[in-house]
């Protein structure tokens, strides 16, 4: 069968046209109050000119935003996103802003959450003087050795160069910080009752005139200009936006088909300032291993799962039952698991989102930001980073307002510019899920022994030869995906198509080679084309992993 390039062209093509505009916003009709009359009671009953009306005041909508008038913000969710976006807009005087949380206090809990690059530049651009909080209480982990290590001979197999893209962009290193710190430095940034705990949202109407109003919880409803929907995977305000339930079937949230087991604790680690994270990948599962800084450390495991395994009985404990796991893999893994506390360890089932192309970021004077549109698998530690760009975006858009008129046009702007780029970032952390699970297994080796004159070949099945053969295009895909990130952070533009083009053709040299891993007919499923592409219910996938398939056969 013939083919040609135009159809990796039209796919780039499709993924720059596809976004959704929304109408201009409709003119505003303004009601009409009638007068009520009260004419004073007289003692004398003699003919007079009756006293002019006194008129009732009239509470008159107004378009113009002004400190007068200031455009009232409501955020559901203080994450970090919902905190960013806070915080920039409070320093707005034509703003007055309001973050409704769920939770009735804020604890110390939640572990630490990745910074990269890209979103340290944004912060710095959004706030100089929590950025340099924030970097107070850093801990850099792209200066140093980063990448995927063999999880069974523990040799490394490829290395991320996170620092030449930032030193080339003159721009933070990646590193963590815990959450209740960065949650802690937004809070005291904030002024005081901005942030109103104890009452999350529930759903929103919007009256004529495009305000909202926002019923919580409780069943209290406040009223607002503009509602931002920061509520997390399971949002109230995506469920009333499409008319869809927060969780469960119909809800476009679905399990990826990954559990991940998760430690923090105090460890002595052989290579401690020398590596920042180590990804260990073997036959069906992967394991994690980043510095997270004053000699604390943080694991993952990720297991190919039915969902509702979190259920599952471990008699002996998580760490035994993961030892039992990773029975044969490397000793590095043994050496942190057998030390970390029962009490140190948590389980989730991971969910996710497809990206969403056919389906609205807004609705009128409402928008979602972070997971309730994006939410993506963990492994490229830019789920935070997202939610921050997302608030950069909102609050230069916002910023623009000088009427409400405006704001859907501007709401508009907002989804336009951060729709392909999330939708990008999504599929590459599913990708990376799925290949390294599904499509990766200890690479094949030629040994050669003293001795000998015959070499001894080690795991020289189809999955260890497509590992081995993937090795040297690896830091050439990890190259493309960090220029990608790090040279978009203002999302100026709707998509890089040089990014896309290098994703699409590195990208789909490891989906086809990795076909014959999981079998042919369950690549879209299996290895996740669908994220890869970035979208949902608009390419046909089998067409075009069909296509992949001939192309590279050439």
């Amino acid at each position: 069968m013939k083919f040609t390039l135009c159809n990796i062209v039209v796919s780039v093509l499709v993924l720059d046209t596809a976004q959704a505009f929304s109408n201009a916003p409709s003119l505003l009709k303004r009601g009409i109050s009638s007068h009520h009359v009260q004419i004073p009671a007289t003692a004398l009953s003699i003919a007079t000119s009756p006293p002019p009306p006194v008129v009732e005041p009239i509470e008159e909508y107004s378009a113009a935003i002004s400190e007068e008038n200031p455009l009232k913000v409501i955020i559901a969710g203080a994450g970090v996103g919902g905190l960013a976006l806070a915080n920039s807009l409070s320093k707005n005087p034509k703003m007055q802003v309001t973050v409704v949380e769920r939770t009735d206090q804020f604890k110390r809990f939640g572990g630490p959450i990745q910074l990269a690059s890209n979103a340290l530049r944004v912060l710095e651009e959004m706030d100089k003087t929590v950025y340099d909080e924030i970097m107070e209480k850093f801990t850099y982990t792209g200066d140093k050795e980063n990448g995927i290590k063999d999880g069974i001979r523990t040799e490394w197999y490829a290395k991320f160069d996170l620092a030449s893209p930032a030193e080339a962009r003159n721009m933070p290193y990646t590193g963590v910080i815990e959450r209740p710190d960065l949650q802690d430095i937004y809070l005291k940034a904030l002024p005081e009752g901005i942030v109103q705990n104890g009452d999350g949202v529930a759903s929103y109407k919007k009256d004529k005139n495009g305000s909202i109003d926002v019923t919580l919880e409780s069943g209290r409803t406040i009223k607002g200009d503009v509602l931002i929907g920061a509520d997390g995977i399971w949002s109230a305000v995506r469920a009333t936006m499409r008319g869809t339930p927060a969780r469960g079937d119909g809800s476009g949230v679905t399990y990826s088909g990954y559990t991940v087991f998760a430690g923090e604790l105090n460890y002595d680690s052989p290579d401690n300032g020398q590596v920042g994270y180590k990804v260990y990948i073997g036959p069906g599962q992967y394991f994690v291993i980043t510095d997270i800084g004053k000699g604390r450390y943080q694991w993952y495991a990720f297991l190919a799962r039915p969902p509702g395994s979190v259920k599952d009985e471990k008699p002996e404990g998580s760490s035994k039952y993961l030892q039992d796991i990773f029975q044969g893999w490397s000793h590095e893994i043994h050496a942190i698991l057998t030390v970390t506390k029962e009490n140190e360890i948590e389980q989730r089932d991971l969910y996710d989102r497809p990206p969403s192309v056919s389906k609205p970021w807004t609705d009128g004077h409402v928008a979602l930001l972070g997971d309730g549109i994006h939410a993506m698998m963990p492994n490229l530690g830019q789920g935070g980073c997202q939610a921050i760009e997302d608030a950069f975006v909102i609050a230069e858009e916002l910023e623009q307002a000088k009427s409400r008129n405006e704001i859907t046009r501007l709401l508009n702007e907002y989804q336009n510019r951060r729709l392909i780029r999330s939708a990008a970032v999504q599929g590459l952390s599913r990708f990376a899920s799925d290949i390294i699970i599904r499509g990766f297994d200890t690479p094949a080796k030629v040994v050669w022994e003293e001795g000998k004159m015959i070499p001894r070949f080690e795991n020289f099945n189809y999955a260890g030869i497509v590992t081995k053969i993937l090795q040297p295009i690896l830091p050439i895909f990890f190259a493309v995906q960090f220029n990608f990130l790090y040279d978009g952070w203002k999302n100026r533009y709707a998509i890089d198509l040089v990014a896309a083009l290098g994703f699409l053709v590195l990208g789909g040299f490891m989906l086809v080679l990795s076909a014959g891993v999981v079998g042919e007919a369950g690549i879209a499923a299996s290895l996740g084309i669908e994220a890869l592409i970035g979208i949902e219910g608009v390419l046909d996938f089998e067409a075009l992993s069909a296509a992949f398939r001939e192309f590279f056969t050439l």
